[in-house]
C-alpha cells in the first residue's frame, strides 16, 4: 500500500495515499480497532456532518469573509456536497467506540473535507481546523449532528413507513367490516367485537404513535452549533449561532433553530431520550399488534386459526408445508432490539460530567440503529404480511358462537350470578349456553332465543 504523510499538533502520521483523511483520523484508526468494518460512525451522522459544515462555512462567510473567503467556501461547499451525497463513504473510517465526544469523528469530517477542497483548488487552499473546523469545537458540532440526523431519519424513514402501515390497516379494516368474533381477555374468551373494531385499535395505535414521534421533533430541532467548547462560544463570531441553524435549515429545507441554552445542548441529551422514547412506545405497539395476528393466525388446524397470513416461504426443514409467521417474528425481534437501545441510551445521557455529555457516539449510533431497523421492520412486515391478512369467516363464526361469555348478554335478564352458574354448567357438561340456561330453569328455550343474538353484542 501506498502511504503519504500528514501532520497534525502530534506529529507526523502515516496515511493511505487513497485516502482523503488526514493525521488525526488516522491515529484514531489505529488506536481504536473495536467493531472495525461493522460498528462505524452510521452514514446519517457523515450526511449531517456534510450538512453542518457547509451551513457553518456560509455563515462564517457571511461574518467572517475576511477569513471564510469566496474561493474557500466555493471548495469547501462542493466538498461538503459529495460528503452529504454520500459519495465520499469510503473515507469515513471511524468506529463508534472513540472518544465520547465524537471529536475524532468530527476531525475526521474536517480533514475529509479539507482535503477534498485542496484538491478541487489544486493549492493547499483549507486548512481542517483552521477553516472546515472555523467557529466550531468537537462538543457542539457532534450533537449538532445528532439532532441533524435524529430529525431527518425520523421524518424520511419512520413516519412515512408507520403511515403506510396505517394506510394498510385502514384497508383491511373497511374489507372486514360487518365481521363479527370472539373478543379476548387475558388470553381468555371475552364478549363479542367486530374484527374491524380490532383492526382499529392496531391503526390507532400506530396512529397515536407517529403524533408522539411528531411531538418529539421539535426539541430535535434545537442545535448545540455555536456553544463550541464549553457553552460559551468562544472563537465564535457574535450571531454565528443563530446563522448557521438558519443555513441548516435552508441546506435540509426543514425548519433548524439555535437551542436556547448552550450549556444545556453540550451536556444533556434528554431531547434525545424523549425522542428515543417516542420511538420505543412504536416499537412496543408493534410487539403487541405482531403478536395479536400471529395467535389469530396460529394452527391452521389446531390453534386459533382467524385470519390468514400470507405464505411467504416453507417454515421448517424436517416438517413438510409448514409455514411460519415470520414476519411477525422479524418485528417482534425488532422490538426487543429498540427497547435494548432504550436502556443504553438513557443510561448514555445520564452520564458525561459537568460541561459535555461523553457518551455521544453509542447514543447516536443506537437511536439511528432503531429507527433504520423499526422503518425497515414496518415496510416488510406492511407489504408481506398485513397486506394480505385474510379474515376466516367460518372458523371466527365457529369460534363466537361457542364461546362460553356470551353469557354476558344474559345479565340485564336472569343477573350476574345465575349467568355465571349457566356458564359453568356449560363448560363442566360441554353443553350450549342455550341447553345449561333452559336447564337451570332461568329461561324459557322461547325466551332465551329472543334476547341470546351474539352478532348484536359488537
Amino acid at each position: 500500500m501506498n502511504y503519504r504523510i500528514e501532520h497534525d499538533s502530534m506529529g507526523e502520521v502515516k496515511v493511505p495515499a487513497d485516502k482523503y483523511w488526514g493525521a488525526q483520523t488516522e491515529r484514531s484508526h489505529e488506536n481504536f480497532e473495536i467493531g472495525v468494518g461493522i460498528e462505524t460512525m452510521p452514514s446519517e451522522i457523515i450526511h449531517a456532518f456534510g450538512i453542518l459544515k457547509k451551513a457553518a462555512a456560509r455563515a462564517n462567510a457571511a461574518l467572517k469573509p475576511e477569513k471564510m473567503t469566496a474561493e474557500k467556501l466555493s471548495v469547501i461547499e462542493s466538498a461538503c456536497d459529495r460528503v452529504i451525497g454520500g459519495e465520499l463513504a469510503e473515507h469515513f473510517p471511524l468506529v463508534v467506540w472513540q472518544t465520547g465526544s465524537g471529536t475524532q469523528s468530527n476531525m475526521n469530517a474536517n480533514e475529509v473535507i479539507a482535503n477534498v477542497a485542496n484538491e478541487m483548488s489544486g493549492k493547499k487552499l483549507c486548512h481542517p481546523n483552521d477553516d472546515i473546523n472555523m467557529s466550531q469545537s468537537s462538543n457542539d458540532t457532534f450533537p449538532t449532528a445528532m439532532h441533524i440526523s435524529a430529525v431527518l431519519s425520523l421524518e424520511e424513514k419512520l413516519i412515512p413507513a408507520a403511515e403506510k402501515l396505517v394506510s394498510a390497516l385502514k384497508k383491511l379494516e373497511a374489507e372486514n367490516e360487518g365481521i363479527v368474533k370472539s373478543g379476548r381477555t387475558h388470553l381468555q374468551d371475552a364478549v363479542p367485537i367486530r374484527f374491524s373494531q380490532e383492526i382499529s385499535g392496531w391503526r390507532s395505535s400506530v396512529e397515536t404513535d407517529i403524533g408522539l414521534i411528531k411531538a418529539s421533533l421539535p426539541p430535535l430541532r434545537t442545535l448545540a452549533l455555536g456553544g463550541t467548547a464549553v457553552g460559551t462560544g468562544l472563537n465564535a463570531p457574535e450571531g454565528f449561532d443563530t446563522l448557521v441553524a438558519e443555513k441548516v435549515s435552508e441546506i435540509t429545507g426543514r425548519e433548524f433553530v439555535t437551542a436556547p441554552n448552550k450549556f444545556h445542548a453540550l451536556t444533556s441529551k434528554s431531547e434525545l431520550v424523549y425522542a428515543h422514547g417516542a420511538v420505543r412506545a412504536l416499537a412496543a405497539d408493534l410487539m403487541k399488534i405482531a403478536n395479536d395476528i400471529r395467535w389469530l393466525a396460529s394452527g391452521p388446524r389446531l390453534g386459533l386459526g382467524e385470519i390468514r397470513i400470507p405464505e411467504n416461504e416453507p417454515g421448517s426443514s424436517i416438517m413438510p408445508g409448514k409455514v411460519n409467521p415470520t414476519q411477525c417474528e422479524q418485528v417482534t425481534m425488532v422490538a426487543v432490539q429498540v427497547m435494548g437501545n432504550d436502556a443504553a441510551i438513557g443510561f448514555a445521557a445520564s452520564q458525561g460530567n459537568f460541561e459535555l455529555n461523553v457518551f455521544m457516539p453509542v447514543m447516536a449510533y443506537n437511536f439511528l440503529q432503531s429507527v433504520r431497523l423499526l422503518s425497515e421492520s414496518i415496510v416488510s412486515f406492511t407489504v408481506h404480511c398485513v397486506s394480505g391478512i385474510t379474515a376466516n369467516r367460518e372458523k371466527m363464526r365457529d369460534n363466537l358462537h361457542n364461546s362460553l361469555m356470551l353469557v354476558t348478554a344474559l345479565n340485564p335478564y336472569i343477573g350476574y350470578e345465575n349467568a355465571a352458574k349457566t356458564a359453568h354448567l356449560a363448560y363442566r357438561e360441554n353443553i350450549s349456553l342455550r341447553e345449561a340456561c333452559i336447564r337451570l330453569g332461568f329461561l324459557t328455550a322461547e325466551e332465551f332465543d329472543r334476547v341470546f343474538r351474539p352478532e348484536e353484542m359488537a
